[in-house]
């Protein structure tokens, strides 16, 4: 059994050192299977049990990534080099996935949120200063500040660079704080503008679902999207998670009951667990 285990990562290992190699050539599914010398069928399964996506989409993953280089090198890279660079057939292929994976068209990226408008101001809570983002959507950012304000703004301009930017508490930002007051009337009212891939926006979603009180781990988030076999990807989205506390990341913990890691520290999350847990005893 070890030894077959040994065989199918070897292949696995392989079938990513092919995709990188030829991706610009879109191999399909029935190539690369050829290629490590196993049946399609089974290629597909078992390179999802070992990477935890898809053979396509992470052949997605490596086109995209390679498009948004080109299209970082500034106003020289057009859509069109991207999409052939990529080995993609034409604009809008490219156009597709940056929908499909980043949840923005080419334009956009390569704009880096030019043309829009965010609101931002740096607030109180019991767990220490935060800056809360918000476009005319919702919240779009929010994080524990734990250097000075101006490094904590520098890492928010860094996720839209060409947006412009002004020091507000508008009312977006200013509803969704009532979450720190207890006051779980209003939460109705918070309304989120996120930027992630199908994959992240829908583990934030589920993470959504977690009562307060009330903790989950990577592999039970894995279960309830329907991909078991998931966690580390799971674990690399609940980490990705752009807008703090909102957002309860900090409800997931692992399987043998630690609380694991947290980007925002470990003592913040253990002090966010007890604070919920207390609020929801003197509820009762």
């Amino acid at each position: 059994m070890e030894k077959q285990a040994e065989i199918n990562y070897n292949r696995i290992a392989e079938a990513i050192d092919f995709y990188r190699q030829h991706f610009r050539e879109q191999p399909s599914l029935e190539v690369v299977a050829e290629h490590v010398h196993v049946s399609p069928f089974h290629f597909q399964r078992m390179f999802k049990e070992w990477a935890g996506v898809t053979p396509k989409q992470f052949l997605q993953y490596l086109t995209l990534e390679h498009a948004k280089q080109i299209l970082k090198k500034g106003t020289a890279a057009t859509l069109v080099d991207a999409a052939f660079e990529s080995g993609l057939s034409g604009t809008s292929r490219l156009h597709d996935l940056f929908i499909k994976v980043e949840g923005m068209t080419p334009g956009e990226f390569k704009n880096g949120g030019e043309q829009l408008a965010i609101n931002y101001s740096f607030a109180e809570s019991p767990f220490g200063t935060i800056i809360i983002a918000s476009t005319h959507k919702g919240i779009c950012y929010m994080a524990f500040v734990d250097e000075e304000q101006e490094s904590a703004l520098l890492k928010l301009k860094h996720q839209f660079p060409n947006a412009t930017y002004k020091q507000l508490s508008d009312k977006i930002q200013q509803n969704a704080l009532f979450i720190f007051t207890q006051d779980w009337n209003k939460l109705h009212e918070i309304k989120l503008h996120l930027k992630g891939t199908p994959f992240q926006l829908k583990v934030w979603e589920t993470l959504l679902t977690i009562p307060m009180g009330e903790l989950s781990t990577y592999a039970g988030i894995a279960s309830k999207l329907n991909n078991p076999l998931a966690s580390r990807a799971v674990g690399t989205a609940v980490g990705s998670n752009p807008v703090a506390f909102l957002i309860p990341c900090h409800r997931v913990i692992k399987a043998n009951g630690e609380f694991g890691n947290y980007h925002w520290g470990c003592t913040r999350k253990n002090a966010m667990i007890g604070w919920e847990a207390s609020k929801l005893c003197s509820a009762i």
